[in-house]
């Protein structure tokens, strides 16, 4: 057997020799001076040799212990080549198989799905903040420990609400892992309740009619561009989502029969909602479209007609009409319509809940009260706008009594 004195006092010669150790270890010794370890052995009859490193790199312990386990493959029928190859394999699919590959396929396959772009941009977001601790990990290593770690960091930062949507995403991510079988388990399931949940808050909005109609009257003077004062006076009345409105494009409004036809790609639910549009909401819109502003959007760009307003357009105009963000958002105009028209007591819950576009969880339900409540909706969008200019207006407004209806 071999030891370190005489693997060191090796000399090369003009043709490379082997040097034996034991078992079918040995030492080749090339012209280069370069000292390779090597193990010979019979599979089915058939003598292979296999190399197992350079020395001094792989001392003489270790080739022993390499041997060792080579042998004992052979024990079990298993050629050490075949087995080595394998675990090569498996070692580069593992490696390649990050939680960064995993997380841009899955969000491939949710952009084909249809998801909005909104939701993909999110998901590419939380992506990226999640890259430095985990991003680099094979999928299948990642310990509910190690998540955690990483959520952690949003916490530190009291960012909880991020935490929490960071591991629902991470959560879905191991998901699909699973489900392409790239992983055994989903590590954000074993953290449900370990975060701190923050304190819901809600769309900032002003719920009560004088304060509504106080903002109605500064919408009616802003001094900005026209287009986004239009804007700001249609959202009321319409109560879309903020994207859904600033997106909108002309070919979605049906002057004839008084609808604006969202399609499904640009709704939050991804199903396409129809809203009654009633006079002055009409009226607004010829006002906008006599503006002849070239484009297909109802609201373009000031830098370019192809692109609509960017999403913190509705948001500036109110601030710079006196509004903070704890008192009024661009989306606290559909808080505003939901809570005046249940408080109303005129209309049909199902009915005000269909125009907000909310999503049915019942399908047996939801396919019903797809064409339900048409009719109540469209009355109840001409009552609504009336009851706008009526706080608008200044009057005296007077709540219905509860259970009435029209």
């Amino acid at each position: 057997m071999l030891t370190a004195i005489q693997i060191r006092a090796l000399k090369p010669r003009e043709k490379s020799y082997k040097v034996a150790d034991a078992r079918g270890l040995y030492l080749q010794v090339n012209p280069n001076g370069s000292l390779l370890w090597r193990v010979k052995f019979r599979f089915h009859g058939i003598e292979k040799k296999m190399a197992l490193g350079r020395y001094p790199e792989l001392g003489l312990k270790e080739a022993r212990e390499k041997r060792d386990e080579a042998r004992e493959h052979l024990e079990m029928g298993i050629d050490p080549m075949v087995q080595r190859q394998r675990e090569k394999f498996e070692a580069e699919a593992i490696a390649h198989t990050t939680f960064r590959v995993v997380a841009d396929e899955f969000i491939e396959k949710m952009d084909l799905e249809g998801k909005a772009p909104a939701t993909l941009k999110k998901m590419r977001w939380f992506r990226d903040v999640l890259q430095p601790t985990i991003g680099h990990r094979p999928i299948a290593d990642i310990t509910a420990h190690e998540l955690l770690k990483a959520l952690k960091r949003f916490e530190r930062k009291e960012h909880y609400e991020s935490a929490i949507r960071a591991r629902s995403f991470s959560g879905r991510v191991f998901r699909y892992a699973v489900a392409t079988l790239r992983a055994q388990h989903n590590p954000a399931d074993i953290l449900r309740g370990a975060l701190i949940t923050p304190k819901v808050k809600h769309h900032a909005a002003l719920l009560e009619p004088a304060k509504v109609g106080e903002l109605l009257r500064a919408i009616d003077g802003y001094g900005g561009r026209i287009e986004t004062r239009v804007a700001l006076q249609l959202a009321p009345h319409v109560y879309l989502r903020p994207g859904e409105l600033r997106q909108a494009q002309w070919s979605e409004i049906d002057f004839e029969a008084a609808v604006w036809r969202v399609p499904a790609e640009r709704t939050k639910m991804r199903k396409p909602h129809t809203i009654p549009l009633s006079t002055q909401v009409l009226e607004l819109l010829r006002q906008l479209r006599a503006m002849e502003n070239l484009g297909d959007y109802l609201f373009p760009a000031n830098s370019t007609y192809r692109k609509p307003i960017c999403e913190n357009t509705l948001n500036v105009a109110l601030r710079r009409l006196g509004f903070t963000r704890e008192e009024m958002t661009s989306h606290g105009f559909r808080s505003i319509a939901s809570t005046l028209l249940n408080e109303s007591g005129l209309w049909h819950p199902d009915a005000i809940e269909r125009s907000l576009a909310h999503r049915e969880r019942d399908s047996v339900r939801a396919a019903y009260h797809r064409g339900a409540h048409w009719d109540e909706r469209v009355r109840m969008a001409q009552w609504w706008s009336d009851y706008l200019c009526k706080l608008r207006d200044g009057a005296e407004i007077i709540r219905p009594n509860f259970g009435t209806s029209l």
